[in-house]
């Protein structure tokens, strides 16, 4: 007696090891059968018969017959998606064994490809977020790991579980930041959009983006500031040691230290990326100021498109409208010496000017045209300049320049870059207030502290909300913080700087020099200060420069 042998049973050498398993992409009903064995998999059902199959397909594209579904499951079995095994449970005779009978089921190359295949239709249908939350959820991981580290003896599960959740929530908000910025210049670029859907998610759209920008102000410094004081109290090295040494605690005794030194390899790779995110380096800016920068300029790019659509919408020409009418005016020419002409009109793309001929020339030409389909060595010779013809120039050669020495030019642009990182210095120094001030004790500032002031009072003045009385701003480097706050006495302030007064109303403000180190106060960064009578629910006035 003999029985029949399932065709994934068949020898398979080192060869196999390739991409067969994807060889079924462009065909939708292999598709829709492994679709139907990773649905049966959530279910916790391990085979399936070819009637089980056709029984899941969905009835719109359903094959007629089971023969055409049975012919799929063999030609998956054979690319290695799936396992055919004899079905001995249906068996009821001899002559059984004698007719092709299989039960199938997923094989390790056909799961790993379905879970690539959906991972890849994952990421082109994610539309991508700016996530704000993302942000709140990484100062207070790097709290707790501030906290973690403090302790004498760190607790290795904490500190793996606060590294984990901090790693996950900065992957998410930097992947969705990518894919919502490139979804976001495809809505910009026009590309497959409705005007009237487009206008109508505009305003949203720049709400949303304003609303994002306003919290990686705020945010994106206190994160900054978080990630240095664990580096500068050199921290980060023991955490990242624990956790490695819990994620390789399951390892082999014998790649127990190899698995460690790979993890940390790992751990210290993803700590410097959240690093580089978000603070900026020598000669490089965090990749949130670059976003910010990219955020910001999106919204007047918005704005032009909608400018663009009214235009297009009251009937004004535009560059595919003019185009579209010079293709007409091609068509209606009557000839191609018109067609040639308006070419040329409308291109402004002529024959060669680089060879000159006289007025005889000329002359003779006009009385005589070449015809444009003469061959070059059937034409008419054109007579040149010997000199032309002989230098292939008309200019004069002579001694080539001297190379100019950029010696004195690199040093007086070097002198120039020492003497405004000292006026930078010097302006932070003046501005640091070592504790709440007010406004009005500001005294005067010389032209570089007020420009780095104004800076300071227009991001906290961007963060500002209807109901609050007093807030708290970042500068965009993460150098400076400044916290301000609104008072209801109704005095005014005056800033004297030598190009004028600044005035305005007082103001209680306190200016933190981040790199400083971390300011002695009792009191946490996002703390608020006690206030002598803090006016409520009243924003700012705009100040003005007299």
């Amino acid at each position: 007696m003999t029985s029949q042998t399932s065709p994934a049973s068949r020898p398979r050498g080192p060869a196999a090891a390739d991409y067969t398993p994807f060889a079924h992409l462009t065909v939708p009903l292999y598709r829709q059968v492994m679709r139907a064995f990773l649905a049966a998999k959530e279910r916790f059902a391990v085979h399936l018969r070819p009637e089980d199959v056709h029984a899941a397909l969905d009835p719109a594209t359903r094959p007629a017959d089971l023969e055409a579904v049975t012919q799929a499951l063999d030609k998956l079995v054979e690319w290695g998606n799936l396992r055919a095994d004899p079905d001995h449970a249906r068996v009821t005779a001899v002559e059984d064994f004698y007719r092709r009978r299989f039960i199938y089921q997923l094989t390790r190359a056909g799961e790993a490809a379905e879970a690539a295949l959906g991972t890849y239709d994952e990421v082109l249908g994610r539309r991508g977020e700016l996530q704000a939350v993302a942000l709140h959820d990484i100062v207070t991981q790097l709290r707790a790991l501030l906290v973690i580290a403090a302790e004498d003896e760190p607790d290795p599960a904490k500190t793996y579980v606060a590294l984990s959740v901090l790693t996950a929530r900065f992957t998410d908000l930097a992947d969705n930041a990518r894919a919502f910025m490139g979804s976001l210049q495809r809505t910009i670029d026009l590309h497959d959009i409705e005007v009237e859907a487009f206008l109508a998610y505009k305003d949203r759209l720049i709400q949303y983006l304003e609303r994002f920008i306003q919290d990686l102000i705020t945010l994106g410094g206190r994160i900054a500031l978080l990630i240095g004081e664990l580096e500068e109290q050199e921290r980060v090295g023991p955490l990242l040691r624990l956790a490695a040494a819990r994620e390789a605690a399951d390892a082999a005794p014998e790649d127990a230290e190899r698995a460690e030194a790979m993890a940390y390899e790992r751990w210290a790779a993803r700590w410097s990326g959240l690093t580089e995110w978000f603070v900026s380096g020598e000669g490089r800016e965090s990749q949130a100021r670059l976003l910010r920068g990219r955020a910001l300029g999106s919204i007047p790019q918005l704005l032009a498109v909608v400018r663009q659509l009214n235009e297009r919408r009251a009937g004004r020409s535009d560059r595919s409208a003019d185009f579209r009418t010079l293709a007409r005016w091609f068509a209606q020419a009557p000839d191609d010496e018109a067609r040639h002409r308006l070419w040329r009109v409308a291109f402004g793309l002529h024959s060669s000017r680089h060879l000159t001929v006289d007025a005889d020339t000329l002359a003779e030409r006009t009385a005589s045209p070449e015809p444009a389909s003469t061959p070059w060595s059937d034409a008419r010779p054109l007579r040149i300049s010997p000199q032309l013809r002989r230098t292939g120039s008309y200019e004069r050669r002579g001694k080539p320049r001297r190379v100019a020495d950029r010696g004195e030019a690199k040093r007086r642009l070097a002198e120039i870059a020492a003497r405004q990182t000292e006026e930078t210095r010097r302006a932070r120094e003046r501005l640091v207030t070592d504790g709440p001030v007010r406004l009005s004790r500001l005294g005067g500032l010389d032209p570089h502290a007020f420009q780095l002031f104004l800076r300071l009072l227009g991001d906290a003045l961007a963060t500002w909300r209807p109901g609050t009385f007093t807030t708290v701003a970042t500068s965009g480097d993460g150098s400076m913080e400044i916290r301000l706050t609104a008072l209801d006495d109704g005095s005014t302030a005056e800033v004297r700087t030598p190009d004028g007064v600044f005035s305005g109303p007082d103001h209680l403000i306190d200016i933190v020099d981040l790199t400083a180190g971390r300011s002695d106060r009792t009191a946490p960064p996002s703390a608020p200060v006690p206030l002598p009578n803090p006016r409520r629910h009243t924003p700012p006035h705009r100040m003005e420069h007299r």
